[in-house]
């Protein structure tokens, strides 16, 4: 990125200043060496953003922050609707919800050194991966409204987990005010058999060992200790939350020219917050936030049942599920002091309530909330926990992954699966994926370092390190 456009604000905040449609400047939060590794398209859609109506005090932009459909991945921004702000599809995302949850397994590295290669064959077994996959579970029209009213609370009421876990989801695993009404019947058709599956791209099950403990209270406070064995899940709400986007991006484009917004970027749809169609597609997002949350609790599910069939008694109690690619309403102090009620995009980014937020669960609540980020088969994956006062830098966000240095067909042209796989096995890491072309695309070194982006997220405040876990075996979508 050509820096010569931002003011340094710090040793990891960059001012982008408001210019020409900006109504409200950008901020980026990253080292010197990640914010000139970024393309320069991220400083061009951060001011897009900028340039939205009812946009509050500034579109940010996170340490993993890299070009994107509309608003950059990493991308965070919170508007007013009293003011005239806006939902946008694109500054939400496809994936809607796709998200990251992390188990407990009570196990120590040596515990699995002998059943390591059958688990990993049981989990793949277990647990459907790759494009287009599909579960065993097929829902009925009135089980669909059910799961996208209740999320994780209608998955639980199924038998997939216990009441224990809600405590440790965001929104305790049901977003209030989803409308299934607004998902559209293509959306429904396109997830009925998909409920348990982890898709392709970059999702994942992952079992690792926490290699390092940085914060010593906060990890205890986690349940975490060095040399402890997790397993995390990374998915999202597949084909229904893909084609929610899909659907409400063309109403939008429409609207926005007849709400006479000026749109610098097609991909910046939206509408405003208090229009119908803003409404409507509010409803469906939060019904796609709770397939997202029904989808890893019912991976969860199967994960514990492939642990039990090999490792009696063991259990996989969770230790929280984090969402990144969300709009939600949340209450925030904005810069010019006052309380505002403020409908919070975060594409690619997580929420980091700082500690003594009364949405965090009671025995988090004095540390902070887990933030957790997603590495990338070979390398580390981070439990963070949100800073003191990262509710004034960002609306309580941060990273919430290692963010893509290159496109997947820049790492197919460099690396094949079947050598990722070779290479990964010779350094102890299990692979197990339907397509070695889905490897080589989510090759580690396509994805910037993981350590640079949770040390930069950690100098400006947004959150602060935790533990850095190590991968042992990675069933890649």
């Amino acid at each position: 990125m050509d820096t010569s456009r931002l003011k340094r604000r710090g040793p990891c905040e960059w001012e982008l200043p408001a210019s020409g449609r900006m109504r409200v400047p950008g901020v980026i939060f990253a080292s010197k060496e990640l914010v000139q590794a970024m393309d320069d398209k991220v400083a061009e859609q951060v001011a897009n953003v900028a340039s939205l109506p009812g946009i509050v005090d500034a579109s940010y932009a996170m340490p993993d922050a890299h070009w994107g459909y509309g608003f950059p991945i990493g991308g965070v921004a919170a508007f007013d609707a009293d003011e005239g702000g806006v939902v946008s599809a694109g500054g939400v995302g496809f994936d809607i919800s796709c998200g990251v949850r992390t188990l407990h397994t009570g196990l120590r590295e040596a515990d699995l050194a002998a059943v390591k290669k059958r688990l990993a064959d049981l989990l793949f077994a277990r647990i459907p991966a790759g494009v287009g996959s599909t579960g065993a579970l097929r829902l009925s029209a009135a089980q669909m409204d059910a799961m996208l009213r209740g999320g994780a609370r209608w998955a639980v009421k199924e038998g997939y987990g216990s009441e224990g876990d809600l405590a440790h989801i965001e929104e305790h695993g049901c977003v209030a005010g989803a409308d299934p009404a607004a998902v559209s019947d293509m959306a429904r058709q396109r997830q009925r058999d998909e409920m348990g599956t982890l898709g392709g791209g970059n999702h994942y099950l992952e079992v690792q060992v926490v290699e390092a403990v940085f914060d010593a209270a906060a990890a205890q406070a986690y349940g975490l200790a060095q040399g402890d064995v997790v397993v995390s899940i990374h998915c999202g709400s597949r084909g229904l939350g893909h084609q929610i986007g899909t659907d409400f991006l063309r109403e939008m484009v429409i609207a926005a020219g007849q709400a006479g917004i000026v749109l610098p970027d097609r991909e910046l749809a939206c509408a405003p917050l208090k229009s119908a169609l803003g409404q409507r597609y509010l409803g469906a997002m939060r019904a796609g936030i709770n397939c997202a949350l029904a989808n890893r609790q019912i991976l969860t599910h199967l994960a514990r049942e492939a642990f039990a069939s090999l490792l009696p008694g063991v259990r996989l109690p969770l230790l929280y599920d984090v969402s990144h690619n969300t709009c939600k309403e949340e209450t925030h102090i904005a810069a010019d002091g006052r309380q505002r009620r403020l409908f919070v995009h975060r594409k690619g980014a997580t929420r980091a309530f700082g500690p003594g937020h009364r949405e965090l669960p009671a025995e988090y609540r004095p540390i902070g909330q887990p933030v957790l980020i997603g590495g990338s088969m070979g390398t580390s994956s981070w439990v963070l926990a949100g800073s003191a006062g990262t509710e004034e830098r960002a609306f309580g966000s941060a990273c919430h992954g290692a963010g893509r240095a290159m496109s997947r067909n820049e790492a197919l042209r460099r690396w094949h699966g079947r050598n990722v796989v070779d290479e990964l096995a010779a350094r102890g890491i299990l692979i197990r994926s339907p397509s070695f072309r889905g490897v080589a695309e989510e090759a580690p070194l396509a994805y910037k370092d993981v350590g640079e982006v949770v040390e930069a997220a950690d100098r400006a405040g947004l959150a602060r390190k935790v533990a850095r876990l190590r991968p042992l075996v990675c069933i890649k979508g």
